[in-house]
């Protein structure tokens, strides 16, 4: 466990963020301005906040009420930046051996981080010979050789074009699992959030105002993600069937049933999102349509957003919530309040799977 209490005067901006991360990947998220890069600074010992408390685990990194300064270099926290920031003048293998040469003995092999990564083919290239995702997961494999106790990653894709970043999302995804390393990972982009996520700090302006798991940040009707053009719920589901001559696949869990174009029968666990403008709200099932999935529930929240002139609807089907981007005409029609029963219908092409949590082979 990672804890986080920073209290920082930048001369007319003020930082007050305090937060607590697993042992998964945690997002910072939050607009330009609000504190990112600053808590990641702090955490590495490149920033003296006038209050800060860090620990990793049982270990104190600093504690100003006490006196406790790590310097920098002792924190054995891994940093990968924006820019890959990879020795020009050495070879892929040569960065990757410097990560590891003043590296306290660990379990983090090198051969594992150039499997785990796929930079095999890179080793003896340079640098100035390697795209933009190369160099970044060669980054991203030095400071994993350094044998961290914590991952830091500062917008490590915010230069990237959407091919390149396409091309490094599935490495990054993979360190949730196979290193069981605690990963703080910001950014500002949604794909990225939704793709990588266990748990999200969202800061605005200085503060803290939320954290916690994905899942329930994404189906708030009153924090920014609802207001977004991409809000949407997040779930994690079980593929509990296939049915190869509808070509369907059905997700379970939480006490909600959905059914999704077919997916490969190797994949046994999934992450989707399902967009707020796609759900359409019912007060009795219709007949003669197309959707597959008709959810039975209840509100949960309703928030209207003035400036958009629409609504968020929260609904609650089993543990599972599910957003509705709807007007304010259709929630007076429909009655719609908390406690209201509320059918959410929702296309099983509109449901995104954003990425594979867990599958066999």
């Amino acid at each position: 466990m990672i804890e986080v209490a920073l209290r920082h005067d930048f001369g007319g901006t003020t930082l007050d963020i305090t937060f607590v991360a697993g042992e998964g990947t945690t997002v910072l998220f939050g607009p330009s301005g609000s504190g990112k890069s600053s808590v990641v600074a702090a955490i590495a010992g490149l920033l003296r906040a006038d209050r800060l408390r860090v620990t990793v685990g049982d270990v104190v990194l600093a504690d100003t009420t006490r006196g406790i300064w790590v310097p920098p270099e002792r924190r054995r926290i891994g940093l990968v930046f924006q820019d890959a920031r990879l020795f020009p003048h050495m070879s892929v293998v040569g960065n990757l051996r410097y990560g590891a040469r003043r590296a306290p003995p660990g379990r983090i092999g090198f051969d594992e981080v150039v499997a785990l990564l796929g930079i095999g083919a890179l080793l003896p290239r340079r640098p100035h010979s390697l795209s933009g995702g190369e160099r970044q997961r060669v980054a991203i494999g030095r400071a994993l050789l350094s044998q961290p106790r914590l991952l830091l990653m500062d917008e490590p894709l915010s230069g990237l074009d959407a091919a390149r970043k396409a091309e490094i999302l599935p490495y990054l995804a993979k360190l949730r699992s196979a290193l069981g390393l605690p990963i703080i990972y910001v950014t500002h982009a949604m794909d990225e959030l939704l793709r990588l996520a266990d748990d999200v700090v969202l800061l605005d302006q200085g503060r803290v105002r939320d954290s916690g798991p994905l899942a329930r940040l994404a189906a708030r009707a009153d924090l920014p993600f609802a207001a977004r053009d991409d809000a949407g719920a997040v779930l994690e589901l079980n593929v509990t069937g296939h049915d190869a001559a509808a070509r369907l696949s059905r997700l379970g869990g939480t006490g909600i049933s959905l059914l999704v174009p077919l997916l490969p029968s190797s994949v046994q666990r999934v992450r989707v999102r399902i967009p707020a403008r796609e759900v359409i709200l019912a007060s009795a099932a219709p007949s003669g349509i197309s959707l597959h999935n008709i959810l039975s529930g209840v509100v949960h929240d309703v928030a209207e957003n003035a400036a958009r002139h629409d609504v968020i609807v929260a609904v609650a089907i089993g543990e599972a919530m599910v957003l509705a981007r709807v007007t304010p005409d259709a929630v007076q029609r429909l009655g719609i309040a908390p406690g209201a029963p509320i059918l959410a219908l929702v296309k099983s092409t509109s449901i995104d799977v954003v990425s594979e949590v867990n599958s066999v082979g």
